[in-house]
């Protein structure tokens, strides 16, 4: 009899604290990210990276699931999703956030970058931190840095060698669907026309479009090699892509949280900047070999006109003269 009472003692103090211990478990944080790139894509590839890294040094404390190839969100939706917090984390780039913050417009300006170098110095550097934080402030989604894309180049349906701004004229070349972009395309001395990435393929396919600029690591990926003739190496932009957050859902997180979530990211750029790197060492010769011409581009003509027409331009008007002094230096 005493014994059992005993137990019964034992009992009532011992589950209170397992409901206690229960009740005080941390539910995991939930992150969807979306994208619209393919999954043999570079930055698609340190999408994995990250839910991996983040997953692990969290212990399983943050969840994160992963949509590629627009399959949640078009490419013109996916930063509206995560500002209005239908998703969390999307790839983005400067170009997708010129209309909430005008002054960003400089970032995508052909030139502006001189190299990978001048580019990752910058982005991933204290005038990034600088730049992000106030993306964050005026928009309510805040990038987390940037992975290299790679450098865009000129690819046409046809074989046509591009020396000058001048050999565009007429040229119906795709451009994504945002008005920096847009205005980068009659930069260059083309026709811009606006097809979502994910449509591509088939504009080029049935020559709805001309052609298109992009790395050469995505112009691989995406197959665009298999419905085009030519290359002009341009050099045209050292593109990036930011990796971004809804800021609600970033301030939501403790500080260790948020820690492990930069974990993710770094390894991701590590990734994405170590594996685009090495294509473009290499594509040059693929596309050859695919039966590709390649051409190269008088690199000053165009360096020249584009910059010249943005410095002519309302976008300048808005660009953050102090910030783009900042960048310029970076490069000397």
């Amino acid at each position: 009899m005493k014994k059992a009472i005993i137990t019964l003692l034992m009992a009532a103090l011992v589950l209170p604290m397992a409901f206690a211990q229960a009740s005080t478990e941390v539910k995991p944080v939930e992150l969807v990210y979306t994208m619209t790139a393919v999954p043999t894509d570079a930055h698609a590839g340190a999408m994995r990276v990250f839910k991996e890294t983040v997953e692990k040094v969290s212990g399983g404390q943050i969840k994160v699931l992963t949509y590629d190839s627009a399959s949640l969100f078009k490419q013109e939706q996916e930063v509206s999703a995560v500002k209005s917090g239908q998703a969390d984390i999307t790839a983005t780039a400067a170009s997708w956030l010129t209309d909430g913050s005008p002054w960003v417009s400089m970032f995508t300006a052909g030139y502006i970058f001189k190299s990978y170098d001048h580019m990752t110095n910058v982005l991933n550097g204290p005038v990034g931190q600088e730049v992000f934080d106030r993306i964050a402030k005026e928009q309510g989604i805040r990038p987390l840095g940037a992975q290299y894309l790679g450098t865009r180049q000129l690819n046409l349906v046809e074989d046509r060698e591009i020396k000058t701004p001048a050999d565009l004229k007429g040229v119906n070349l795709r451009m994504p669907n945002s008005d920096s972009w847009i205005f980068l395309g009659k930069a260059l001395g083309a026709n811009p026309t606006p097809i979502s990435f994910s449509e591509l393929y088939m504009a080029l396919q049935t020559k709805t479009v001309d052609g298109q600029d992009n790395p050469l690591p995505s112009t691989k990926n995406a197959k665009f090699y298999e419905v085009t003739k030519s290359i002009t190496i341009t050099n045209h932009l050292v593109d990036s892509v930011w990796p971004a957050i809804n800021e609600a859902k970033w301030q939501s997180l403790t500080e260790q949280q948020k820690a492990w979530v930069m974990e993710g990211v770094k390894a991701g750029i590590e990734y994405c900047d170590t594996t685009n790197l090495k294509a473009e060492a290499e594509l040059v010769d693929f596309f050859k070999s695919e039966g590709m011409k390649i051409y190269y581009a008088d690199l000053d003509a165009f360096s020249e006109h584009v910059l010249a027409q943005y410095l002519a331009s309302p976008y300048a008007k808005t660009w953050d003269k102090a910030m783009f002094d900042k960048v310029q230096a970076a490069g000397k």
